[in-house]
């Protein structure tokens, strides 16, 4: 049995002690201190005598727990609210107040054996899949304008539906699209700067997505796309000028696509004067806003919202969060921010420490992609910025979101779980302050004696 280094260790290495003295702010103490450092492979492949290989992985990280916690909590949550949401309606309606609630549940099963199967299987696997996947999901895309299968919901033509089963493919595209450039800038990762692998690439991705989602009428996803795309350019290391030029492009294709439409400029300007518009183009916002503020600090407990007893329209998707206010109030609020604070955060982390460049990126994108959303939805509910009808993740009913945003978290933790820990600033201080002494003294102290 022969122990083999991974071929990318020392260039592993070198990123992760530059990101970690990023973290630390400057050169660990360990280092400055000239202690003795400890040789602690983290990562290791073990050769058998059968051709394939066994990975084995190190102590798992505490930001593999932190995002795992996170996102269990947000779905359990978001069941509660999404009952709380609807079941009130339901009752004048059907027989049953467990509808919506039933059908939430089913998605959170079938999200929860995604997330099962994308946290097992190394992610690094999932590279042989990623063209076929965007295939697929950029061939979904253009199934809303199929006669007969497409269905518009919310003044948006971007549903599909079958019967009885319905999804929206843009969910896939934007975890489809992420994975792809991830992959794409990995294997060109020195040719970035030219524009036939960084610019032409990135152009081509950001503006098919983002535009056919405007097609569809679905405003929220083409933002969330043209963000997500914009972002993993940037982790990756496209220049400056290739990113900017593509926004500044993109801005202005929006800005002619929303001046071109007198309705949709107003209804996207309503925001500017919610309440002169309250009573019709912004009366969605209004009722919003009177949800959080019936709230207060503590709110008026699960269950006792009255906004979504009619008067709040799309209590249960996308103005979800205007019930999370009125019935948690003001810390529950900030108690649900505050959480997709800590998956952006942790996932950033992830992404500073995953092993290997793709994993740096599809965590960079995957934390992207759920803050810009969260930021989007909360803000439109805020009135802050126009509402885009974009759902908020793991909290909306929608199976699709709810289903693809686990699969999501799945991968995330998959690239936190293969993280490249170091040893703490102050333990590392510690050691050497102890081995400096012990060389003073003459004295072995414990950790020198067990060395």
């Amino acid at each position: 049995m022969t122990i083999a280094i991974r071929p990318d260790t020392a260039d592993v290495r070198a990123r992760r002690e530059a990101a970690l003295e990023r973290i630390n702010g400057g050169p660990s103490r360990q280092k400055r201190s000239g202690a003795p450092k400890r040789a602690k492979p983290s990562r290791r492949v073990v050769k058998t005598s059968k051709p394939a290989e066994r990975e084995v992985l190190g102590p798992t990280p505490g930001i593999y727990y932190w995002i795992g916690l996170t996102v269990a909590a947000f779905v359990m949550l978001g069941l509660v609210m999404v009952l709380s949401a609807t079941s009130a309606r339901e009752v004048a309606s059907s027989e049953t107040p467990y509808d919506t609630f039933m059908r939430q549940s089913m998605w959170a099963a079938i999200g929860l054996v995604g997330l099962v199967i994308a946290l097992k299987v190394p992610y690094h696997r999932w590279r042989a899949l990623v063209i076929p996947l965007a295939v697929i999901a950029a061939g979904l895309m253009m199934l809303p304008f199929v006669p007969g299968v497409g269905v518009t919901v919310n003044d948006a033509n971007s549903w599909v539906r079958f019967g009885s089963f319905g999804f929206q493919p843009s969910e896939f595209l934007k975890l489809a699209a992420i994975a792809f450039l991830a992959d794409h800038f990995t294997r060109h990762e020195h040719d970035l700067h030219l524009p036939r692998h960084g610019l032409i690439p990135l152009g081509l991705v950001t503006f098919g997505c983002a535009g056919v989602s405007f097609m569809q009428g679905d405003l929220g996803a083409a933002i969330v796309l043209t963000a997500v795309s914009l972002c993993v350019a940037l982790i990756a290391g496209v220049p400056f000028r290739h990113i900017g030029a593509i926004t500044a492009v993109g801005a202005m294709g929006a800005m002619i696509a929303v001046m071109s439409s007198p309705w949709r400029f107003n209804r996207l300007t309503a925001f500017r004067d919610i309440e002169g518009n309250k009573e019709h183009l912004a009366f969605q916002s209004w009722q919003g806003l009177l949800s959080i503020a019936n709230g207060g600090w503590t709110g008026s407990g699960i269950g006792g919202s009255r906004s979504k007893l009619g008067y709040l329209p799309y209590a249960h998707s996308d103005f979800i969060f205007a019930v999370i206010a009125d019935e948690l109030g003001f810390i529950g609020s900030v108690a649900v921010i505050g959480g997709f604070g800590l998956i952006v955060w942790f996932g950033v982390q992830a992404a500073l420490a995953a092993p290997d460049r793709f994993g740096m990126l599809l965590a960079g994108g995957i934390a992207c992609w759920l803050g810009v959303q969260a930021i989007v939805n909360i803000g439109g509910v805020a009135g802050v910025i126009p509402v885009t009808g974009l759902t908020l993740p793991f909290f909306s009913a929608g199976g699709t979101s709810l289903s693809v945003s686990m699969v999501a978290a799945g991968l995330l933790l998959n690239v936190a779980r293969r993280a490249i820990t170091a040893p703490r600033p102050r333990r590392a201080a510690k050691r050497a302050g102890r081995a400096h002494a012990s060389t003073r003294t003459g004295r072995p102290t414990r950790s020198t004696a067990r060395v």
